[in-house]
């Protein structure tokens, strides 16, 4: 199969944003990493050299929210790449700097989950205010954020043990692929800022149904979902 076949294919699952069933994320994100995972892991280092490096990025609000930080970071790791964030007057780009197809593939992915865990966590707050009345702006903000972080942490868990299960990069792999990484950080990003969140007040039942939601998202598709 071909670096473009593979895109292809992981681009028309991750299209499918108007879909009512909840964990189509879960089985988007999944496909993916099998998918790259067993990619990278027929390439030889000298495919990985005269490839080289590069990046793909998202554009987003100028501020990044805590939550959307967190889950860029989070792919950014699934998918073997380095996350960078970098703001103008108007906008902040996440961009991913990765090897082969890691970039693309994880950008796409964190576009669609953006979407997906924005979706649940409406969902979510007007379920919530269905049975206790609506909260004021404040509150609902709080109880969004909250689920929010839940969800990612959910995420998190699921991508962990899915990229434990089918590593994106073989063990012989990995340092080619870091230095590489490196390599074009040192050539096109120069030295980088830190950047730190302000720690957030969380709502504990938003914040553990969250976690529940985001988790359930990493479902493993089976065989049939993989090939067709």
């Amino acid at each position: 199969m071909t670096r473009d076949r593979i895109i292809e294919r992981v681009r028309k699952l991750l299209a499918l944003s108007n879909s009512s069933n909840e964990h189509e994320a879960a089985l988007a994100a999944a496909h993916a990493q099998r998918l790259l995972a067993e990619h990278n892991l027929a390439m030889s280092e000298l495919d990985l050299q005269e490839e080289g490096a590069g990046e793909s990025e998202l554009k987003v609000a100028k501020t990044v929210a805590k939550w959307l930080s967190a889950l860029f970071a989070t792919v950014a790791d699934a998918f073997d790449c380095f996350p960078v964030v970098t703001t103008t007057s108007s906008e902040s780009r996440l961009r991913f700097i990765g090897v082969g197809d890691d970039p693309s593939v994880a950008s796409c992915t964190l576009e669609y989950l953006i979407k997906e865990l924005r979706r649940l966590a409406s969902l979510y707050l007007r379920n919530t205010e269905s049975g206790k009345g609506r909260f004021s702006e404040t509150d609902r903000q709080r109880i969004r954020t909250s689920y929010l972080l839940g969800a990612v942490h959910g995420v998190r868990q699921a991508m962990d043990a899915q990229k434990k299960e089918t590593p994106t990069t073989s063990k012989a792999l990995v340092p080619v692929k870091d230095a590489l990484i490196r390599q074009y950080r040192e050539g096109n990003l120069g030295s980088l800022k830190v950047r730190r969140n302000r720690s957030s007040i969380v709502v504990s039942s938003a914040f553990q149904q969250g976690r529940i939601d985001g988790a359930s998202l990493q479902v493993r598709p089976d065989k049939r979902q993989i090939e067709n």
